[in-house]
């Protein structure tokens, strides 16, 4: 069961999905940078046979989010609060994979009193003391990548790079409405990621009082190894839990995550 729903949130709409059985584990999960609350059927699956209920939600400039120039990694928090208090969970879990494992570890640290556990996959570390990129430089050179991207789908390529499909995903409807959320429709969040998660992130890692388990492949194209061994070195308690494969795993990783964070 899959619902696609929206609130206001201090007069900005926060767009997001529900998925798995109403009552599963209560799981609030964030998406890499750039993604898409909309999952496909196969991660959905996974989700619904592991028993969770997955509140997954569109950062503010994806997916129709109002946008939030100038957000912080914290700034995660505040909505995760609000979104839990509508669904009525007063504890729950978190998830990121990628660029969305900063904001799981936001929610960890800031709302220690509700977070249960916390799961990161593929996860990334604080950037190097700097200047964050520029919107003016960034912009053009996220548009790009789209194009790169849209123009190998166009060619009769996969979703994703090495996925495997019976249909290319030029021929699946659902398959490029979510390639579009994610690549075409906007940058405006992608954009607004790249310069929180090149910026200070705006919490200190979370102390040990919640299990955190840090989740990373042994070939992730994307995210290499040194920005896990730093989680782990910087997070008391933190369980390190590597899997063959590259940056996004296989469903049975997947099903391991969600069962670990149910305890």
């Amino acid at each position: 069961m899959v619902a696609d729903q929206s609130m206001e949130i201090d007069g900005r709409v926060l767009r997001y999905c529900l998925y798995g059985p109403v009552d599963g584990f209560p799981v609030v999960a964030h998406n890499g940078t750039p993604s898409t609350r909309r999952r496909r059927p196969d991660q959905i699956a996974v989700m619904h046979d592991s028993g969770v209920r997955v509140l997954m939600l569109d950062r503010p400039g994806y997916g129709g989010s109002t946008r939030r120039p100038g957000r912080s990694v914290a700034d995660v928090a505040e909505d995760v609060r609000v979104l839990a208090d509508v669904q009525g969970w007063d504890r729950f879990a978190v998830f990121g994979g990628s660029g969305g494992g900063p904001h799981a570890l936001a929610c960890a640290a800031l709302l220690s009193e509700r977070v249960i556990r916390c799961a990161v996959l593929s996860g990334i570390k604080p950037a190097e003391k700097g200047e964050p990129p520029d919107e003016q430089t960034l912009r053009p050179e996220l548009e790009q990548i789209s194009r790169d991207i849209m123009g190998k789908v166009a060619a009769g390529g996969p979703e994703m790079p090495g996925m495997l499909s019976a249909v290319p995903a030029r021929d699946d409807p659902e398959a490029m409405a979510r390639l579009r959320a994610t690549f075409v429709d906007s940058y405006d969040g992608w954009v607004d990621d790249k310069i929180a998660l090149a910026s200070p992130w705006g919490f200190t890692m979370p102390d040990g009082a919640i299990p955190v388990g840090v989740w990373f492949g042994t070939h992730d194209e994307n995210v290499g190894s040194e920005h896990a061994r730093w989680l782990l070195g910087h997070i008391p308690g933190a369980q390190g839990y590597q899997y063959g494969g590259g940056h996004v795993p296989g469903p049975d990783t997947s099903r391991e995550i969600f069962e670990w964070l149910r305890g």
